[in-house]
This record gives structure tokens, sequence and C-alpha cells, in this order.
């Protein structure tokens, strides 16, 4: 009865947090400064061997 209660338990306070995580309005949109300071990918040099 107790191994039950406890893994229920547990599962329905993650449940609730990825919940509570996934309504927050700021994982829609990026910051502008993220944008500014993120590295700028590097061509590959691809040669033909």
């Amino acid at each position: 009865m107790i191994d039950n209660f406890a893994l229920g338990l547990t599962h329905a306070l993650m449940l609730i947090a990825g919940f509570l995580l996934l309504r927050r309005p700021d994982l829609d949109h990026e910051s502008r400064r993220a944008s500014k300071d993120a590295p700028k990918a590097k061509p590959k040099d691809e040669r033909v061997a």
C-alpha cells in the first residue's frame, strides 16, 4: 500500500511540475539577447578525396 502511494504521489508531482512548466509563456519566444549572442555557424570545408 505504501509503495503504490509513494509511486503515485511522485508521479503526480512530476506531472504537475511538467504541466506548469509547459504553460509558461516564455517558452514560445526566444529573447533577442540569446539570438545576438549565439555563435554563427561556420561553413564546413568539404574536400573531395
